[in-house]
């Protein structure tokens, strides 16, 4: 049996006079549009994702169940647009209610780029190294092949035997010198092709995270503060839940995420190994 409320059950007020109406709060204002769309609670908390007991409390104007106010701004601004309302006079109103809106976010720009110019560290780098000893490797053999080829024709032209020359000291075979890889973005988030990486960045303020792994297994349900980052692998799928995706910054698989998220916007996201695809 549904635990919702059915349309017919909720009665709007009674139509008054503009001046005699009284000041509506987000709440009510909130379950007048449901009901008069001829939505049930139980209709509007499948379509948007926000849990019942949510939806129920928010109509009653009362947001401790929320978490917080960015979670509680994100509630009012998916309610508000899945009925067909404008969510900046209500957001404005809960503000106003509730002691304003949250501080400006201290500008993360400086930290951020600061997380992109150095490497992650996750400990060396054994694939770069290895590959660098490999090219030292190659070029000291065919280094010391030339000068052996070269050295069988200089015996095989010369019609008189001649001395040997010693070798002076600034002869030796030297080994190449192979310039250090400068960093970049994409070694910075390099990531196994055979599995999937996700990397998430608090860059904008602090947001609740959720991250399951493939076999529904909770790797991370914390809040992530500004500043801090989070990363994420699994061998075929990563499950997430952002509740304040605006303020985060996203990289799947080595590569960043461009989005349009606003702040406070709740998003549930999906990736999966090879170039990044939201679900």
């Amino acid at each position: 049996m549904s635990i919702g409320n059915s349309p017919e059950d909720e009665r709007p007020f009674e139509d008054v006079s503009e001046e005699d109406r009284p000041s509506v709060s987000v709440g009510r204002a909130l379950q007048q549009a449901r009901i008069a769309a001829g939505l049930t609670v139980d209709d509007v908390s499948s379509a948007t994702r926000v849990r019942i007991g949510i939806v129920h409390a928010i109509e009653r104007d009362d947001f401790a169940p929320c978490g917080g106010d960015v979670y509680a701004r994100g509630h009012i601004r998916t309610l508000a647009k899945f009925v067909k309302l404008d969510p900046a006079p209500l957001l404005a109103q809960y503000e106003a209610q509730n002691g304003g809106g949250r501080p400006a976010p201290t500008p993360a720009a400086p930290l951020f780029e600061a997380e992109r110019i150095r490497p992650e560290r996750r400990g060396p780098n054994w694939t770069a190294a290895m590959v660098a000893a490999i090219v030292v490797v190659i070029g000291f053999v065919g280094f010391t092949m030339v000068n052996g080829d070269d050295g069988e024709a200089n015996v095989a032209g010369d019609t008189e035997p001649t001395a040997s020359p010693t070798p002076s000291p600034s002869s030796k075979t030297a080994k190449p010198v192979v310039p250090a890889p400068e960093p970049s973005d994409s070694a910075i988030a390099a990531a196994p092709q055979d599995k999937v990486t996700v990397k998430v960045v608090a860059a904008d303020g602090p947001s609740w995270i959720s991250a399951k792994d493939h076999n529904g297994k909770v790797l991370f349900a914390e809040l992530l503060k500004e500043g801090e980052d989070k990363t994420f692998q699994d061998s075929s799928k990563i499950d997430l839940v952002l509740g304040d995706a605006g303020a985060l910054d996203l990289f799947v698989n080595g590569k960043k995420i461009e989005d349009d998220w606003q702040p406070g916007a709740v998003e549930r996201l999906t990736y999966t190994k090879g170039d990044p695809e939201a679900g």
